[in-house]
């Protein structure tokens, strides 16, 4: 069997819903497993999945095969959690990205890993990194840069990430692509973590306050982010295209390739 293949082989169950791949991942194995994936030396990528961001899965290639490579599909839905139950009978974790992100630097800080910070307008990402020194003191911040990214120095930006080679690089708004900026450069960054959440250093910056827990549990976090942008309103159509396709699939799996 070819190495590549077992190296990079799932090191938790992976369970498509609508040929779109999550990770069931135990609270009490993220450890294990975040360590057991910086030991491979690779480019890994943890992706944070919403139910917009399945349903663009299932419509953009490239995004796909950037959910489908990467090391860590969590979700971070309610809907996907019920979606997943209701064709597979099974139940991922749903995790509340702030969260996840905190306890991942907080088991990085305590072997005294590096992380780099990119993305985020530049005073956002400067309090962001003063506020991450103060509550991990023991990680190491190697680098940061704005989200801006100028064409002509992307190739500079590239190199500086590859040469420090931070076990985390997080990845924050404003960089142009977003999450297909790292599927795009993929081969030219280094072989730690890469972690892309959209206002992750506007809460960091404690600029924009994350769902209350409570919220959160309910699957009603929604309604948190229509009252900060009333546009988002309209993704409760894809809520609605989305169950029609998890009927579908139910009713029509078994005559499905």
């Amino acid at each position: 069997m070819d190495d590549e293949l077992v190296a990079r082989k799932p090191l938790c169950e992976r369970v498509e819903v609508l040929k779109v791949p999550i990770d069931i991942l135990p609270a009490e194995d993220i450890e294990r497993i975040i360590f057991s994936l910086l030991e491979r030396g690779q480019g890994e990528d943890i992706v944070l999945l919403s139910l917009s961001d399945l349903l663009r899965a299932r419509r953009n290639g490239e995004f796909r095969n950037y959910v489908r490579d990467a090391a860590l599909v969590i979700p971070i839905s309610k809907s996907l959690v019920s979606g997943m139950r209701f064709l597979t009978g099974k139940t991922p974790v749903r995790y509340m990205p702030f969260d996840f992100v905190v306890n991942l630097l907080t088991m990085l800080e305590r072997r005294e890993f590096s992380i780099y910070m990119l993305g985020g307008k530049p005073s956002v990402l400067a309090l962001s990194e003063k506020n991450i020194r103060e509550t991990f003191p023991k990680l190491r911040i190697i680098g940061r840069f704005p989200g801006i990214i100028k064409k002509q120095a992307e190739d500079t930006i590239l190199k500086v990430i590859r040469k420090s080679s931070p076990a985390l690089l997080l990845i924050g708004q404003g960089v142009h692509g977003r999450e297909r900026w790292v599927a795009k450069n993929t081969h030219r960054l280094n072989s730690g973590l890469r972690l892309w959440c959209s206002d992750l250093y506007s809460v960091f910056a404690k600029r924009r306050k994350r769902p209350p827990k409570a919220v959160f549990q309910y699957g009603f976090e929604w309604v948190v982010f229509c009252l900060h942008n009333p546009f988002r309103v309209v993704r409760f159509f894809s809520f609605i295209r989305y169950t029609f396709l998890l009927l579908f699939y139910r009713i029509f799996r078994k005559k499905m390739p």
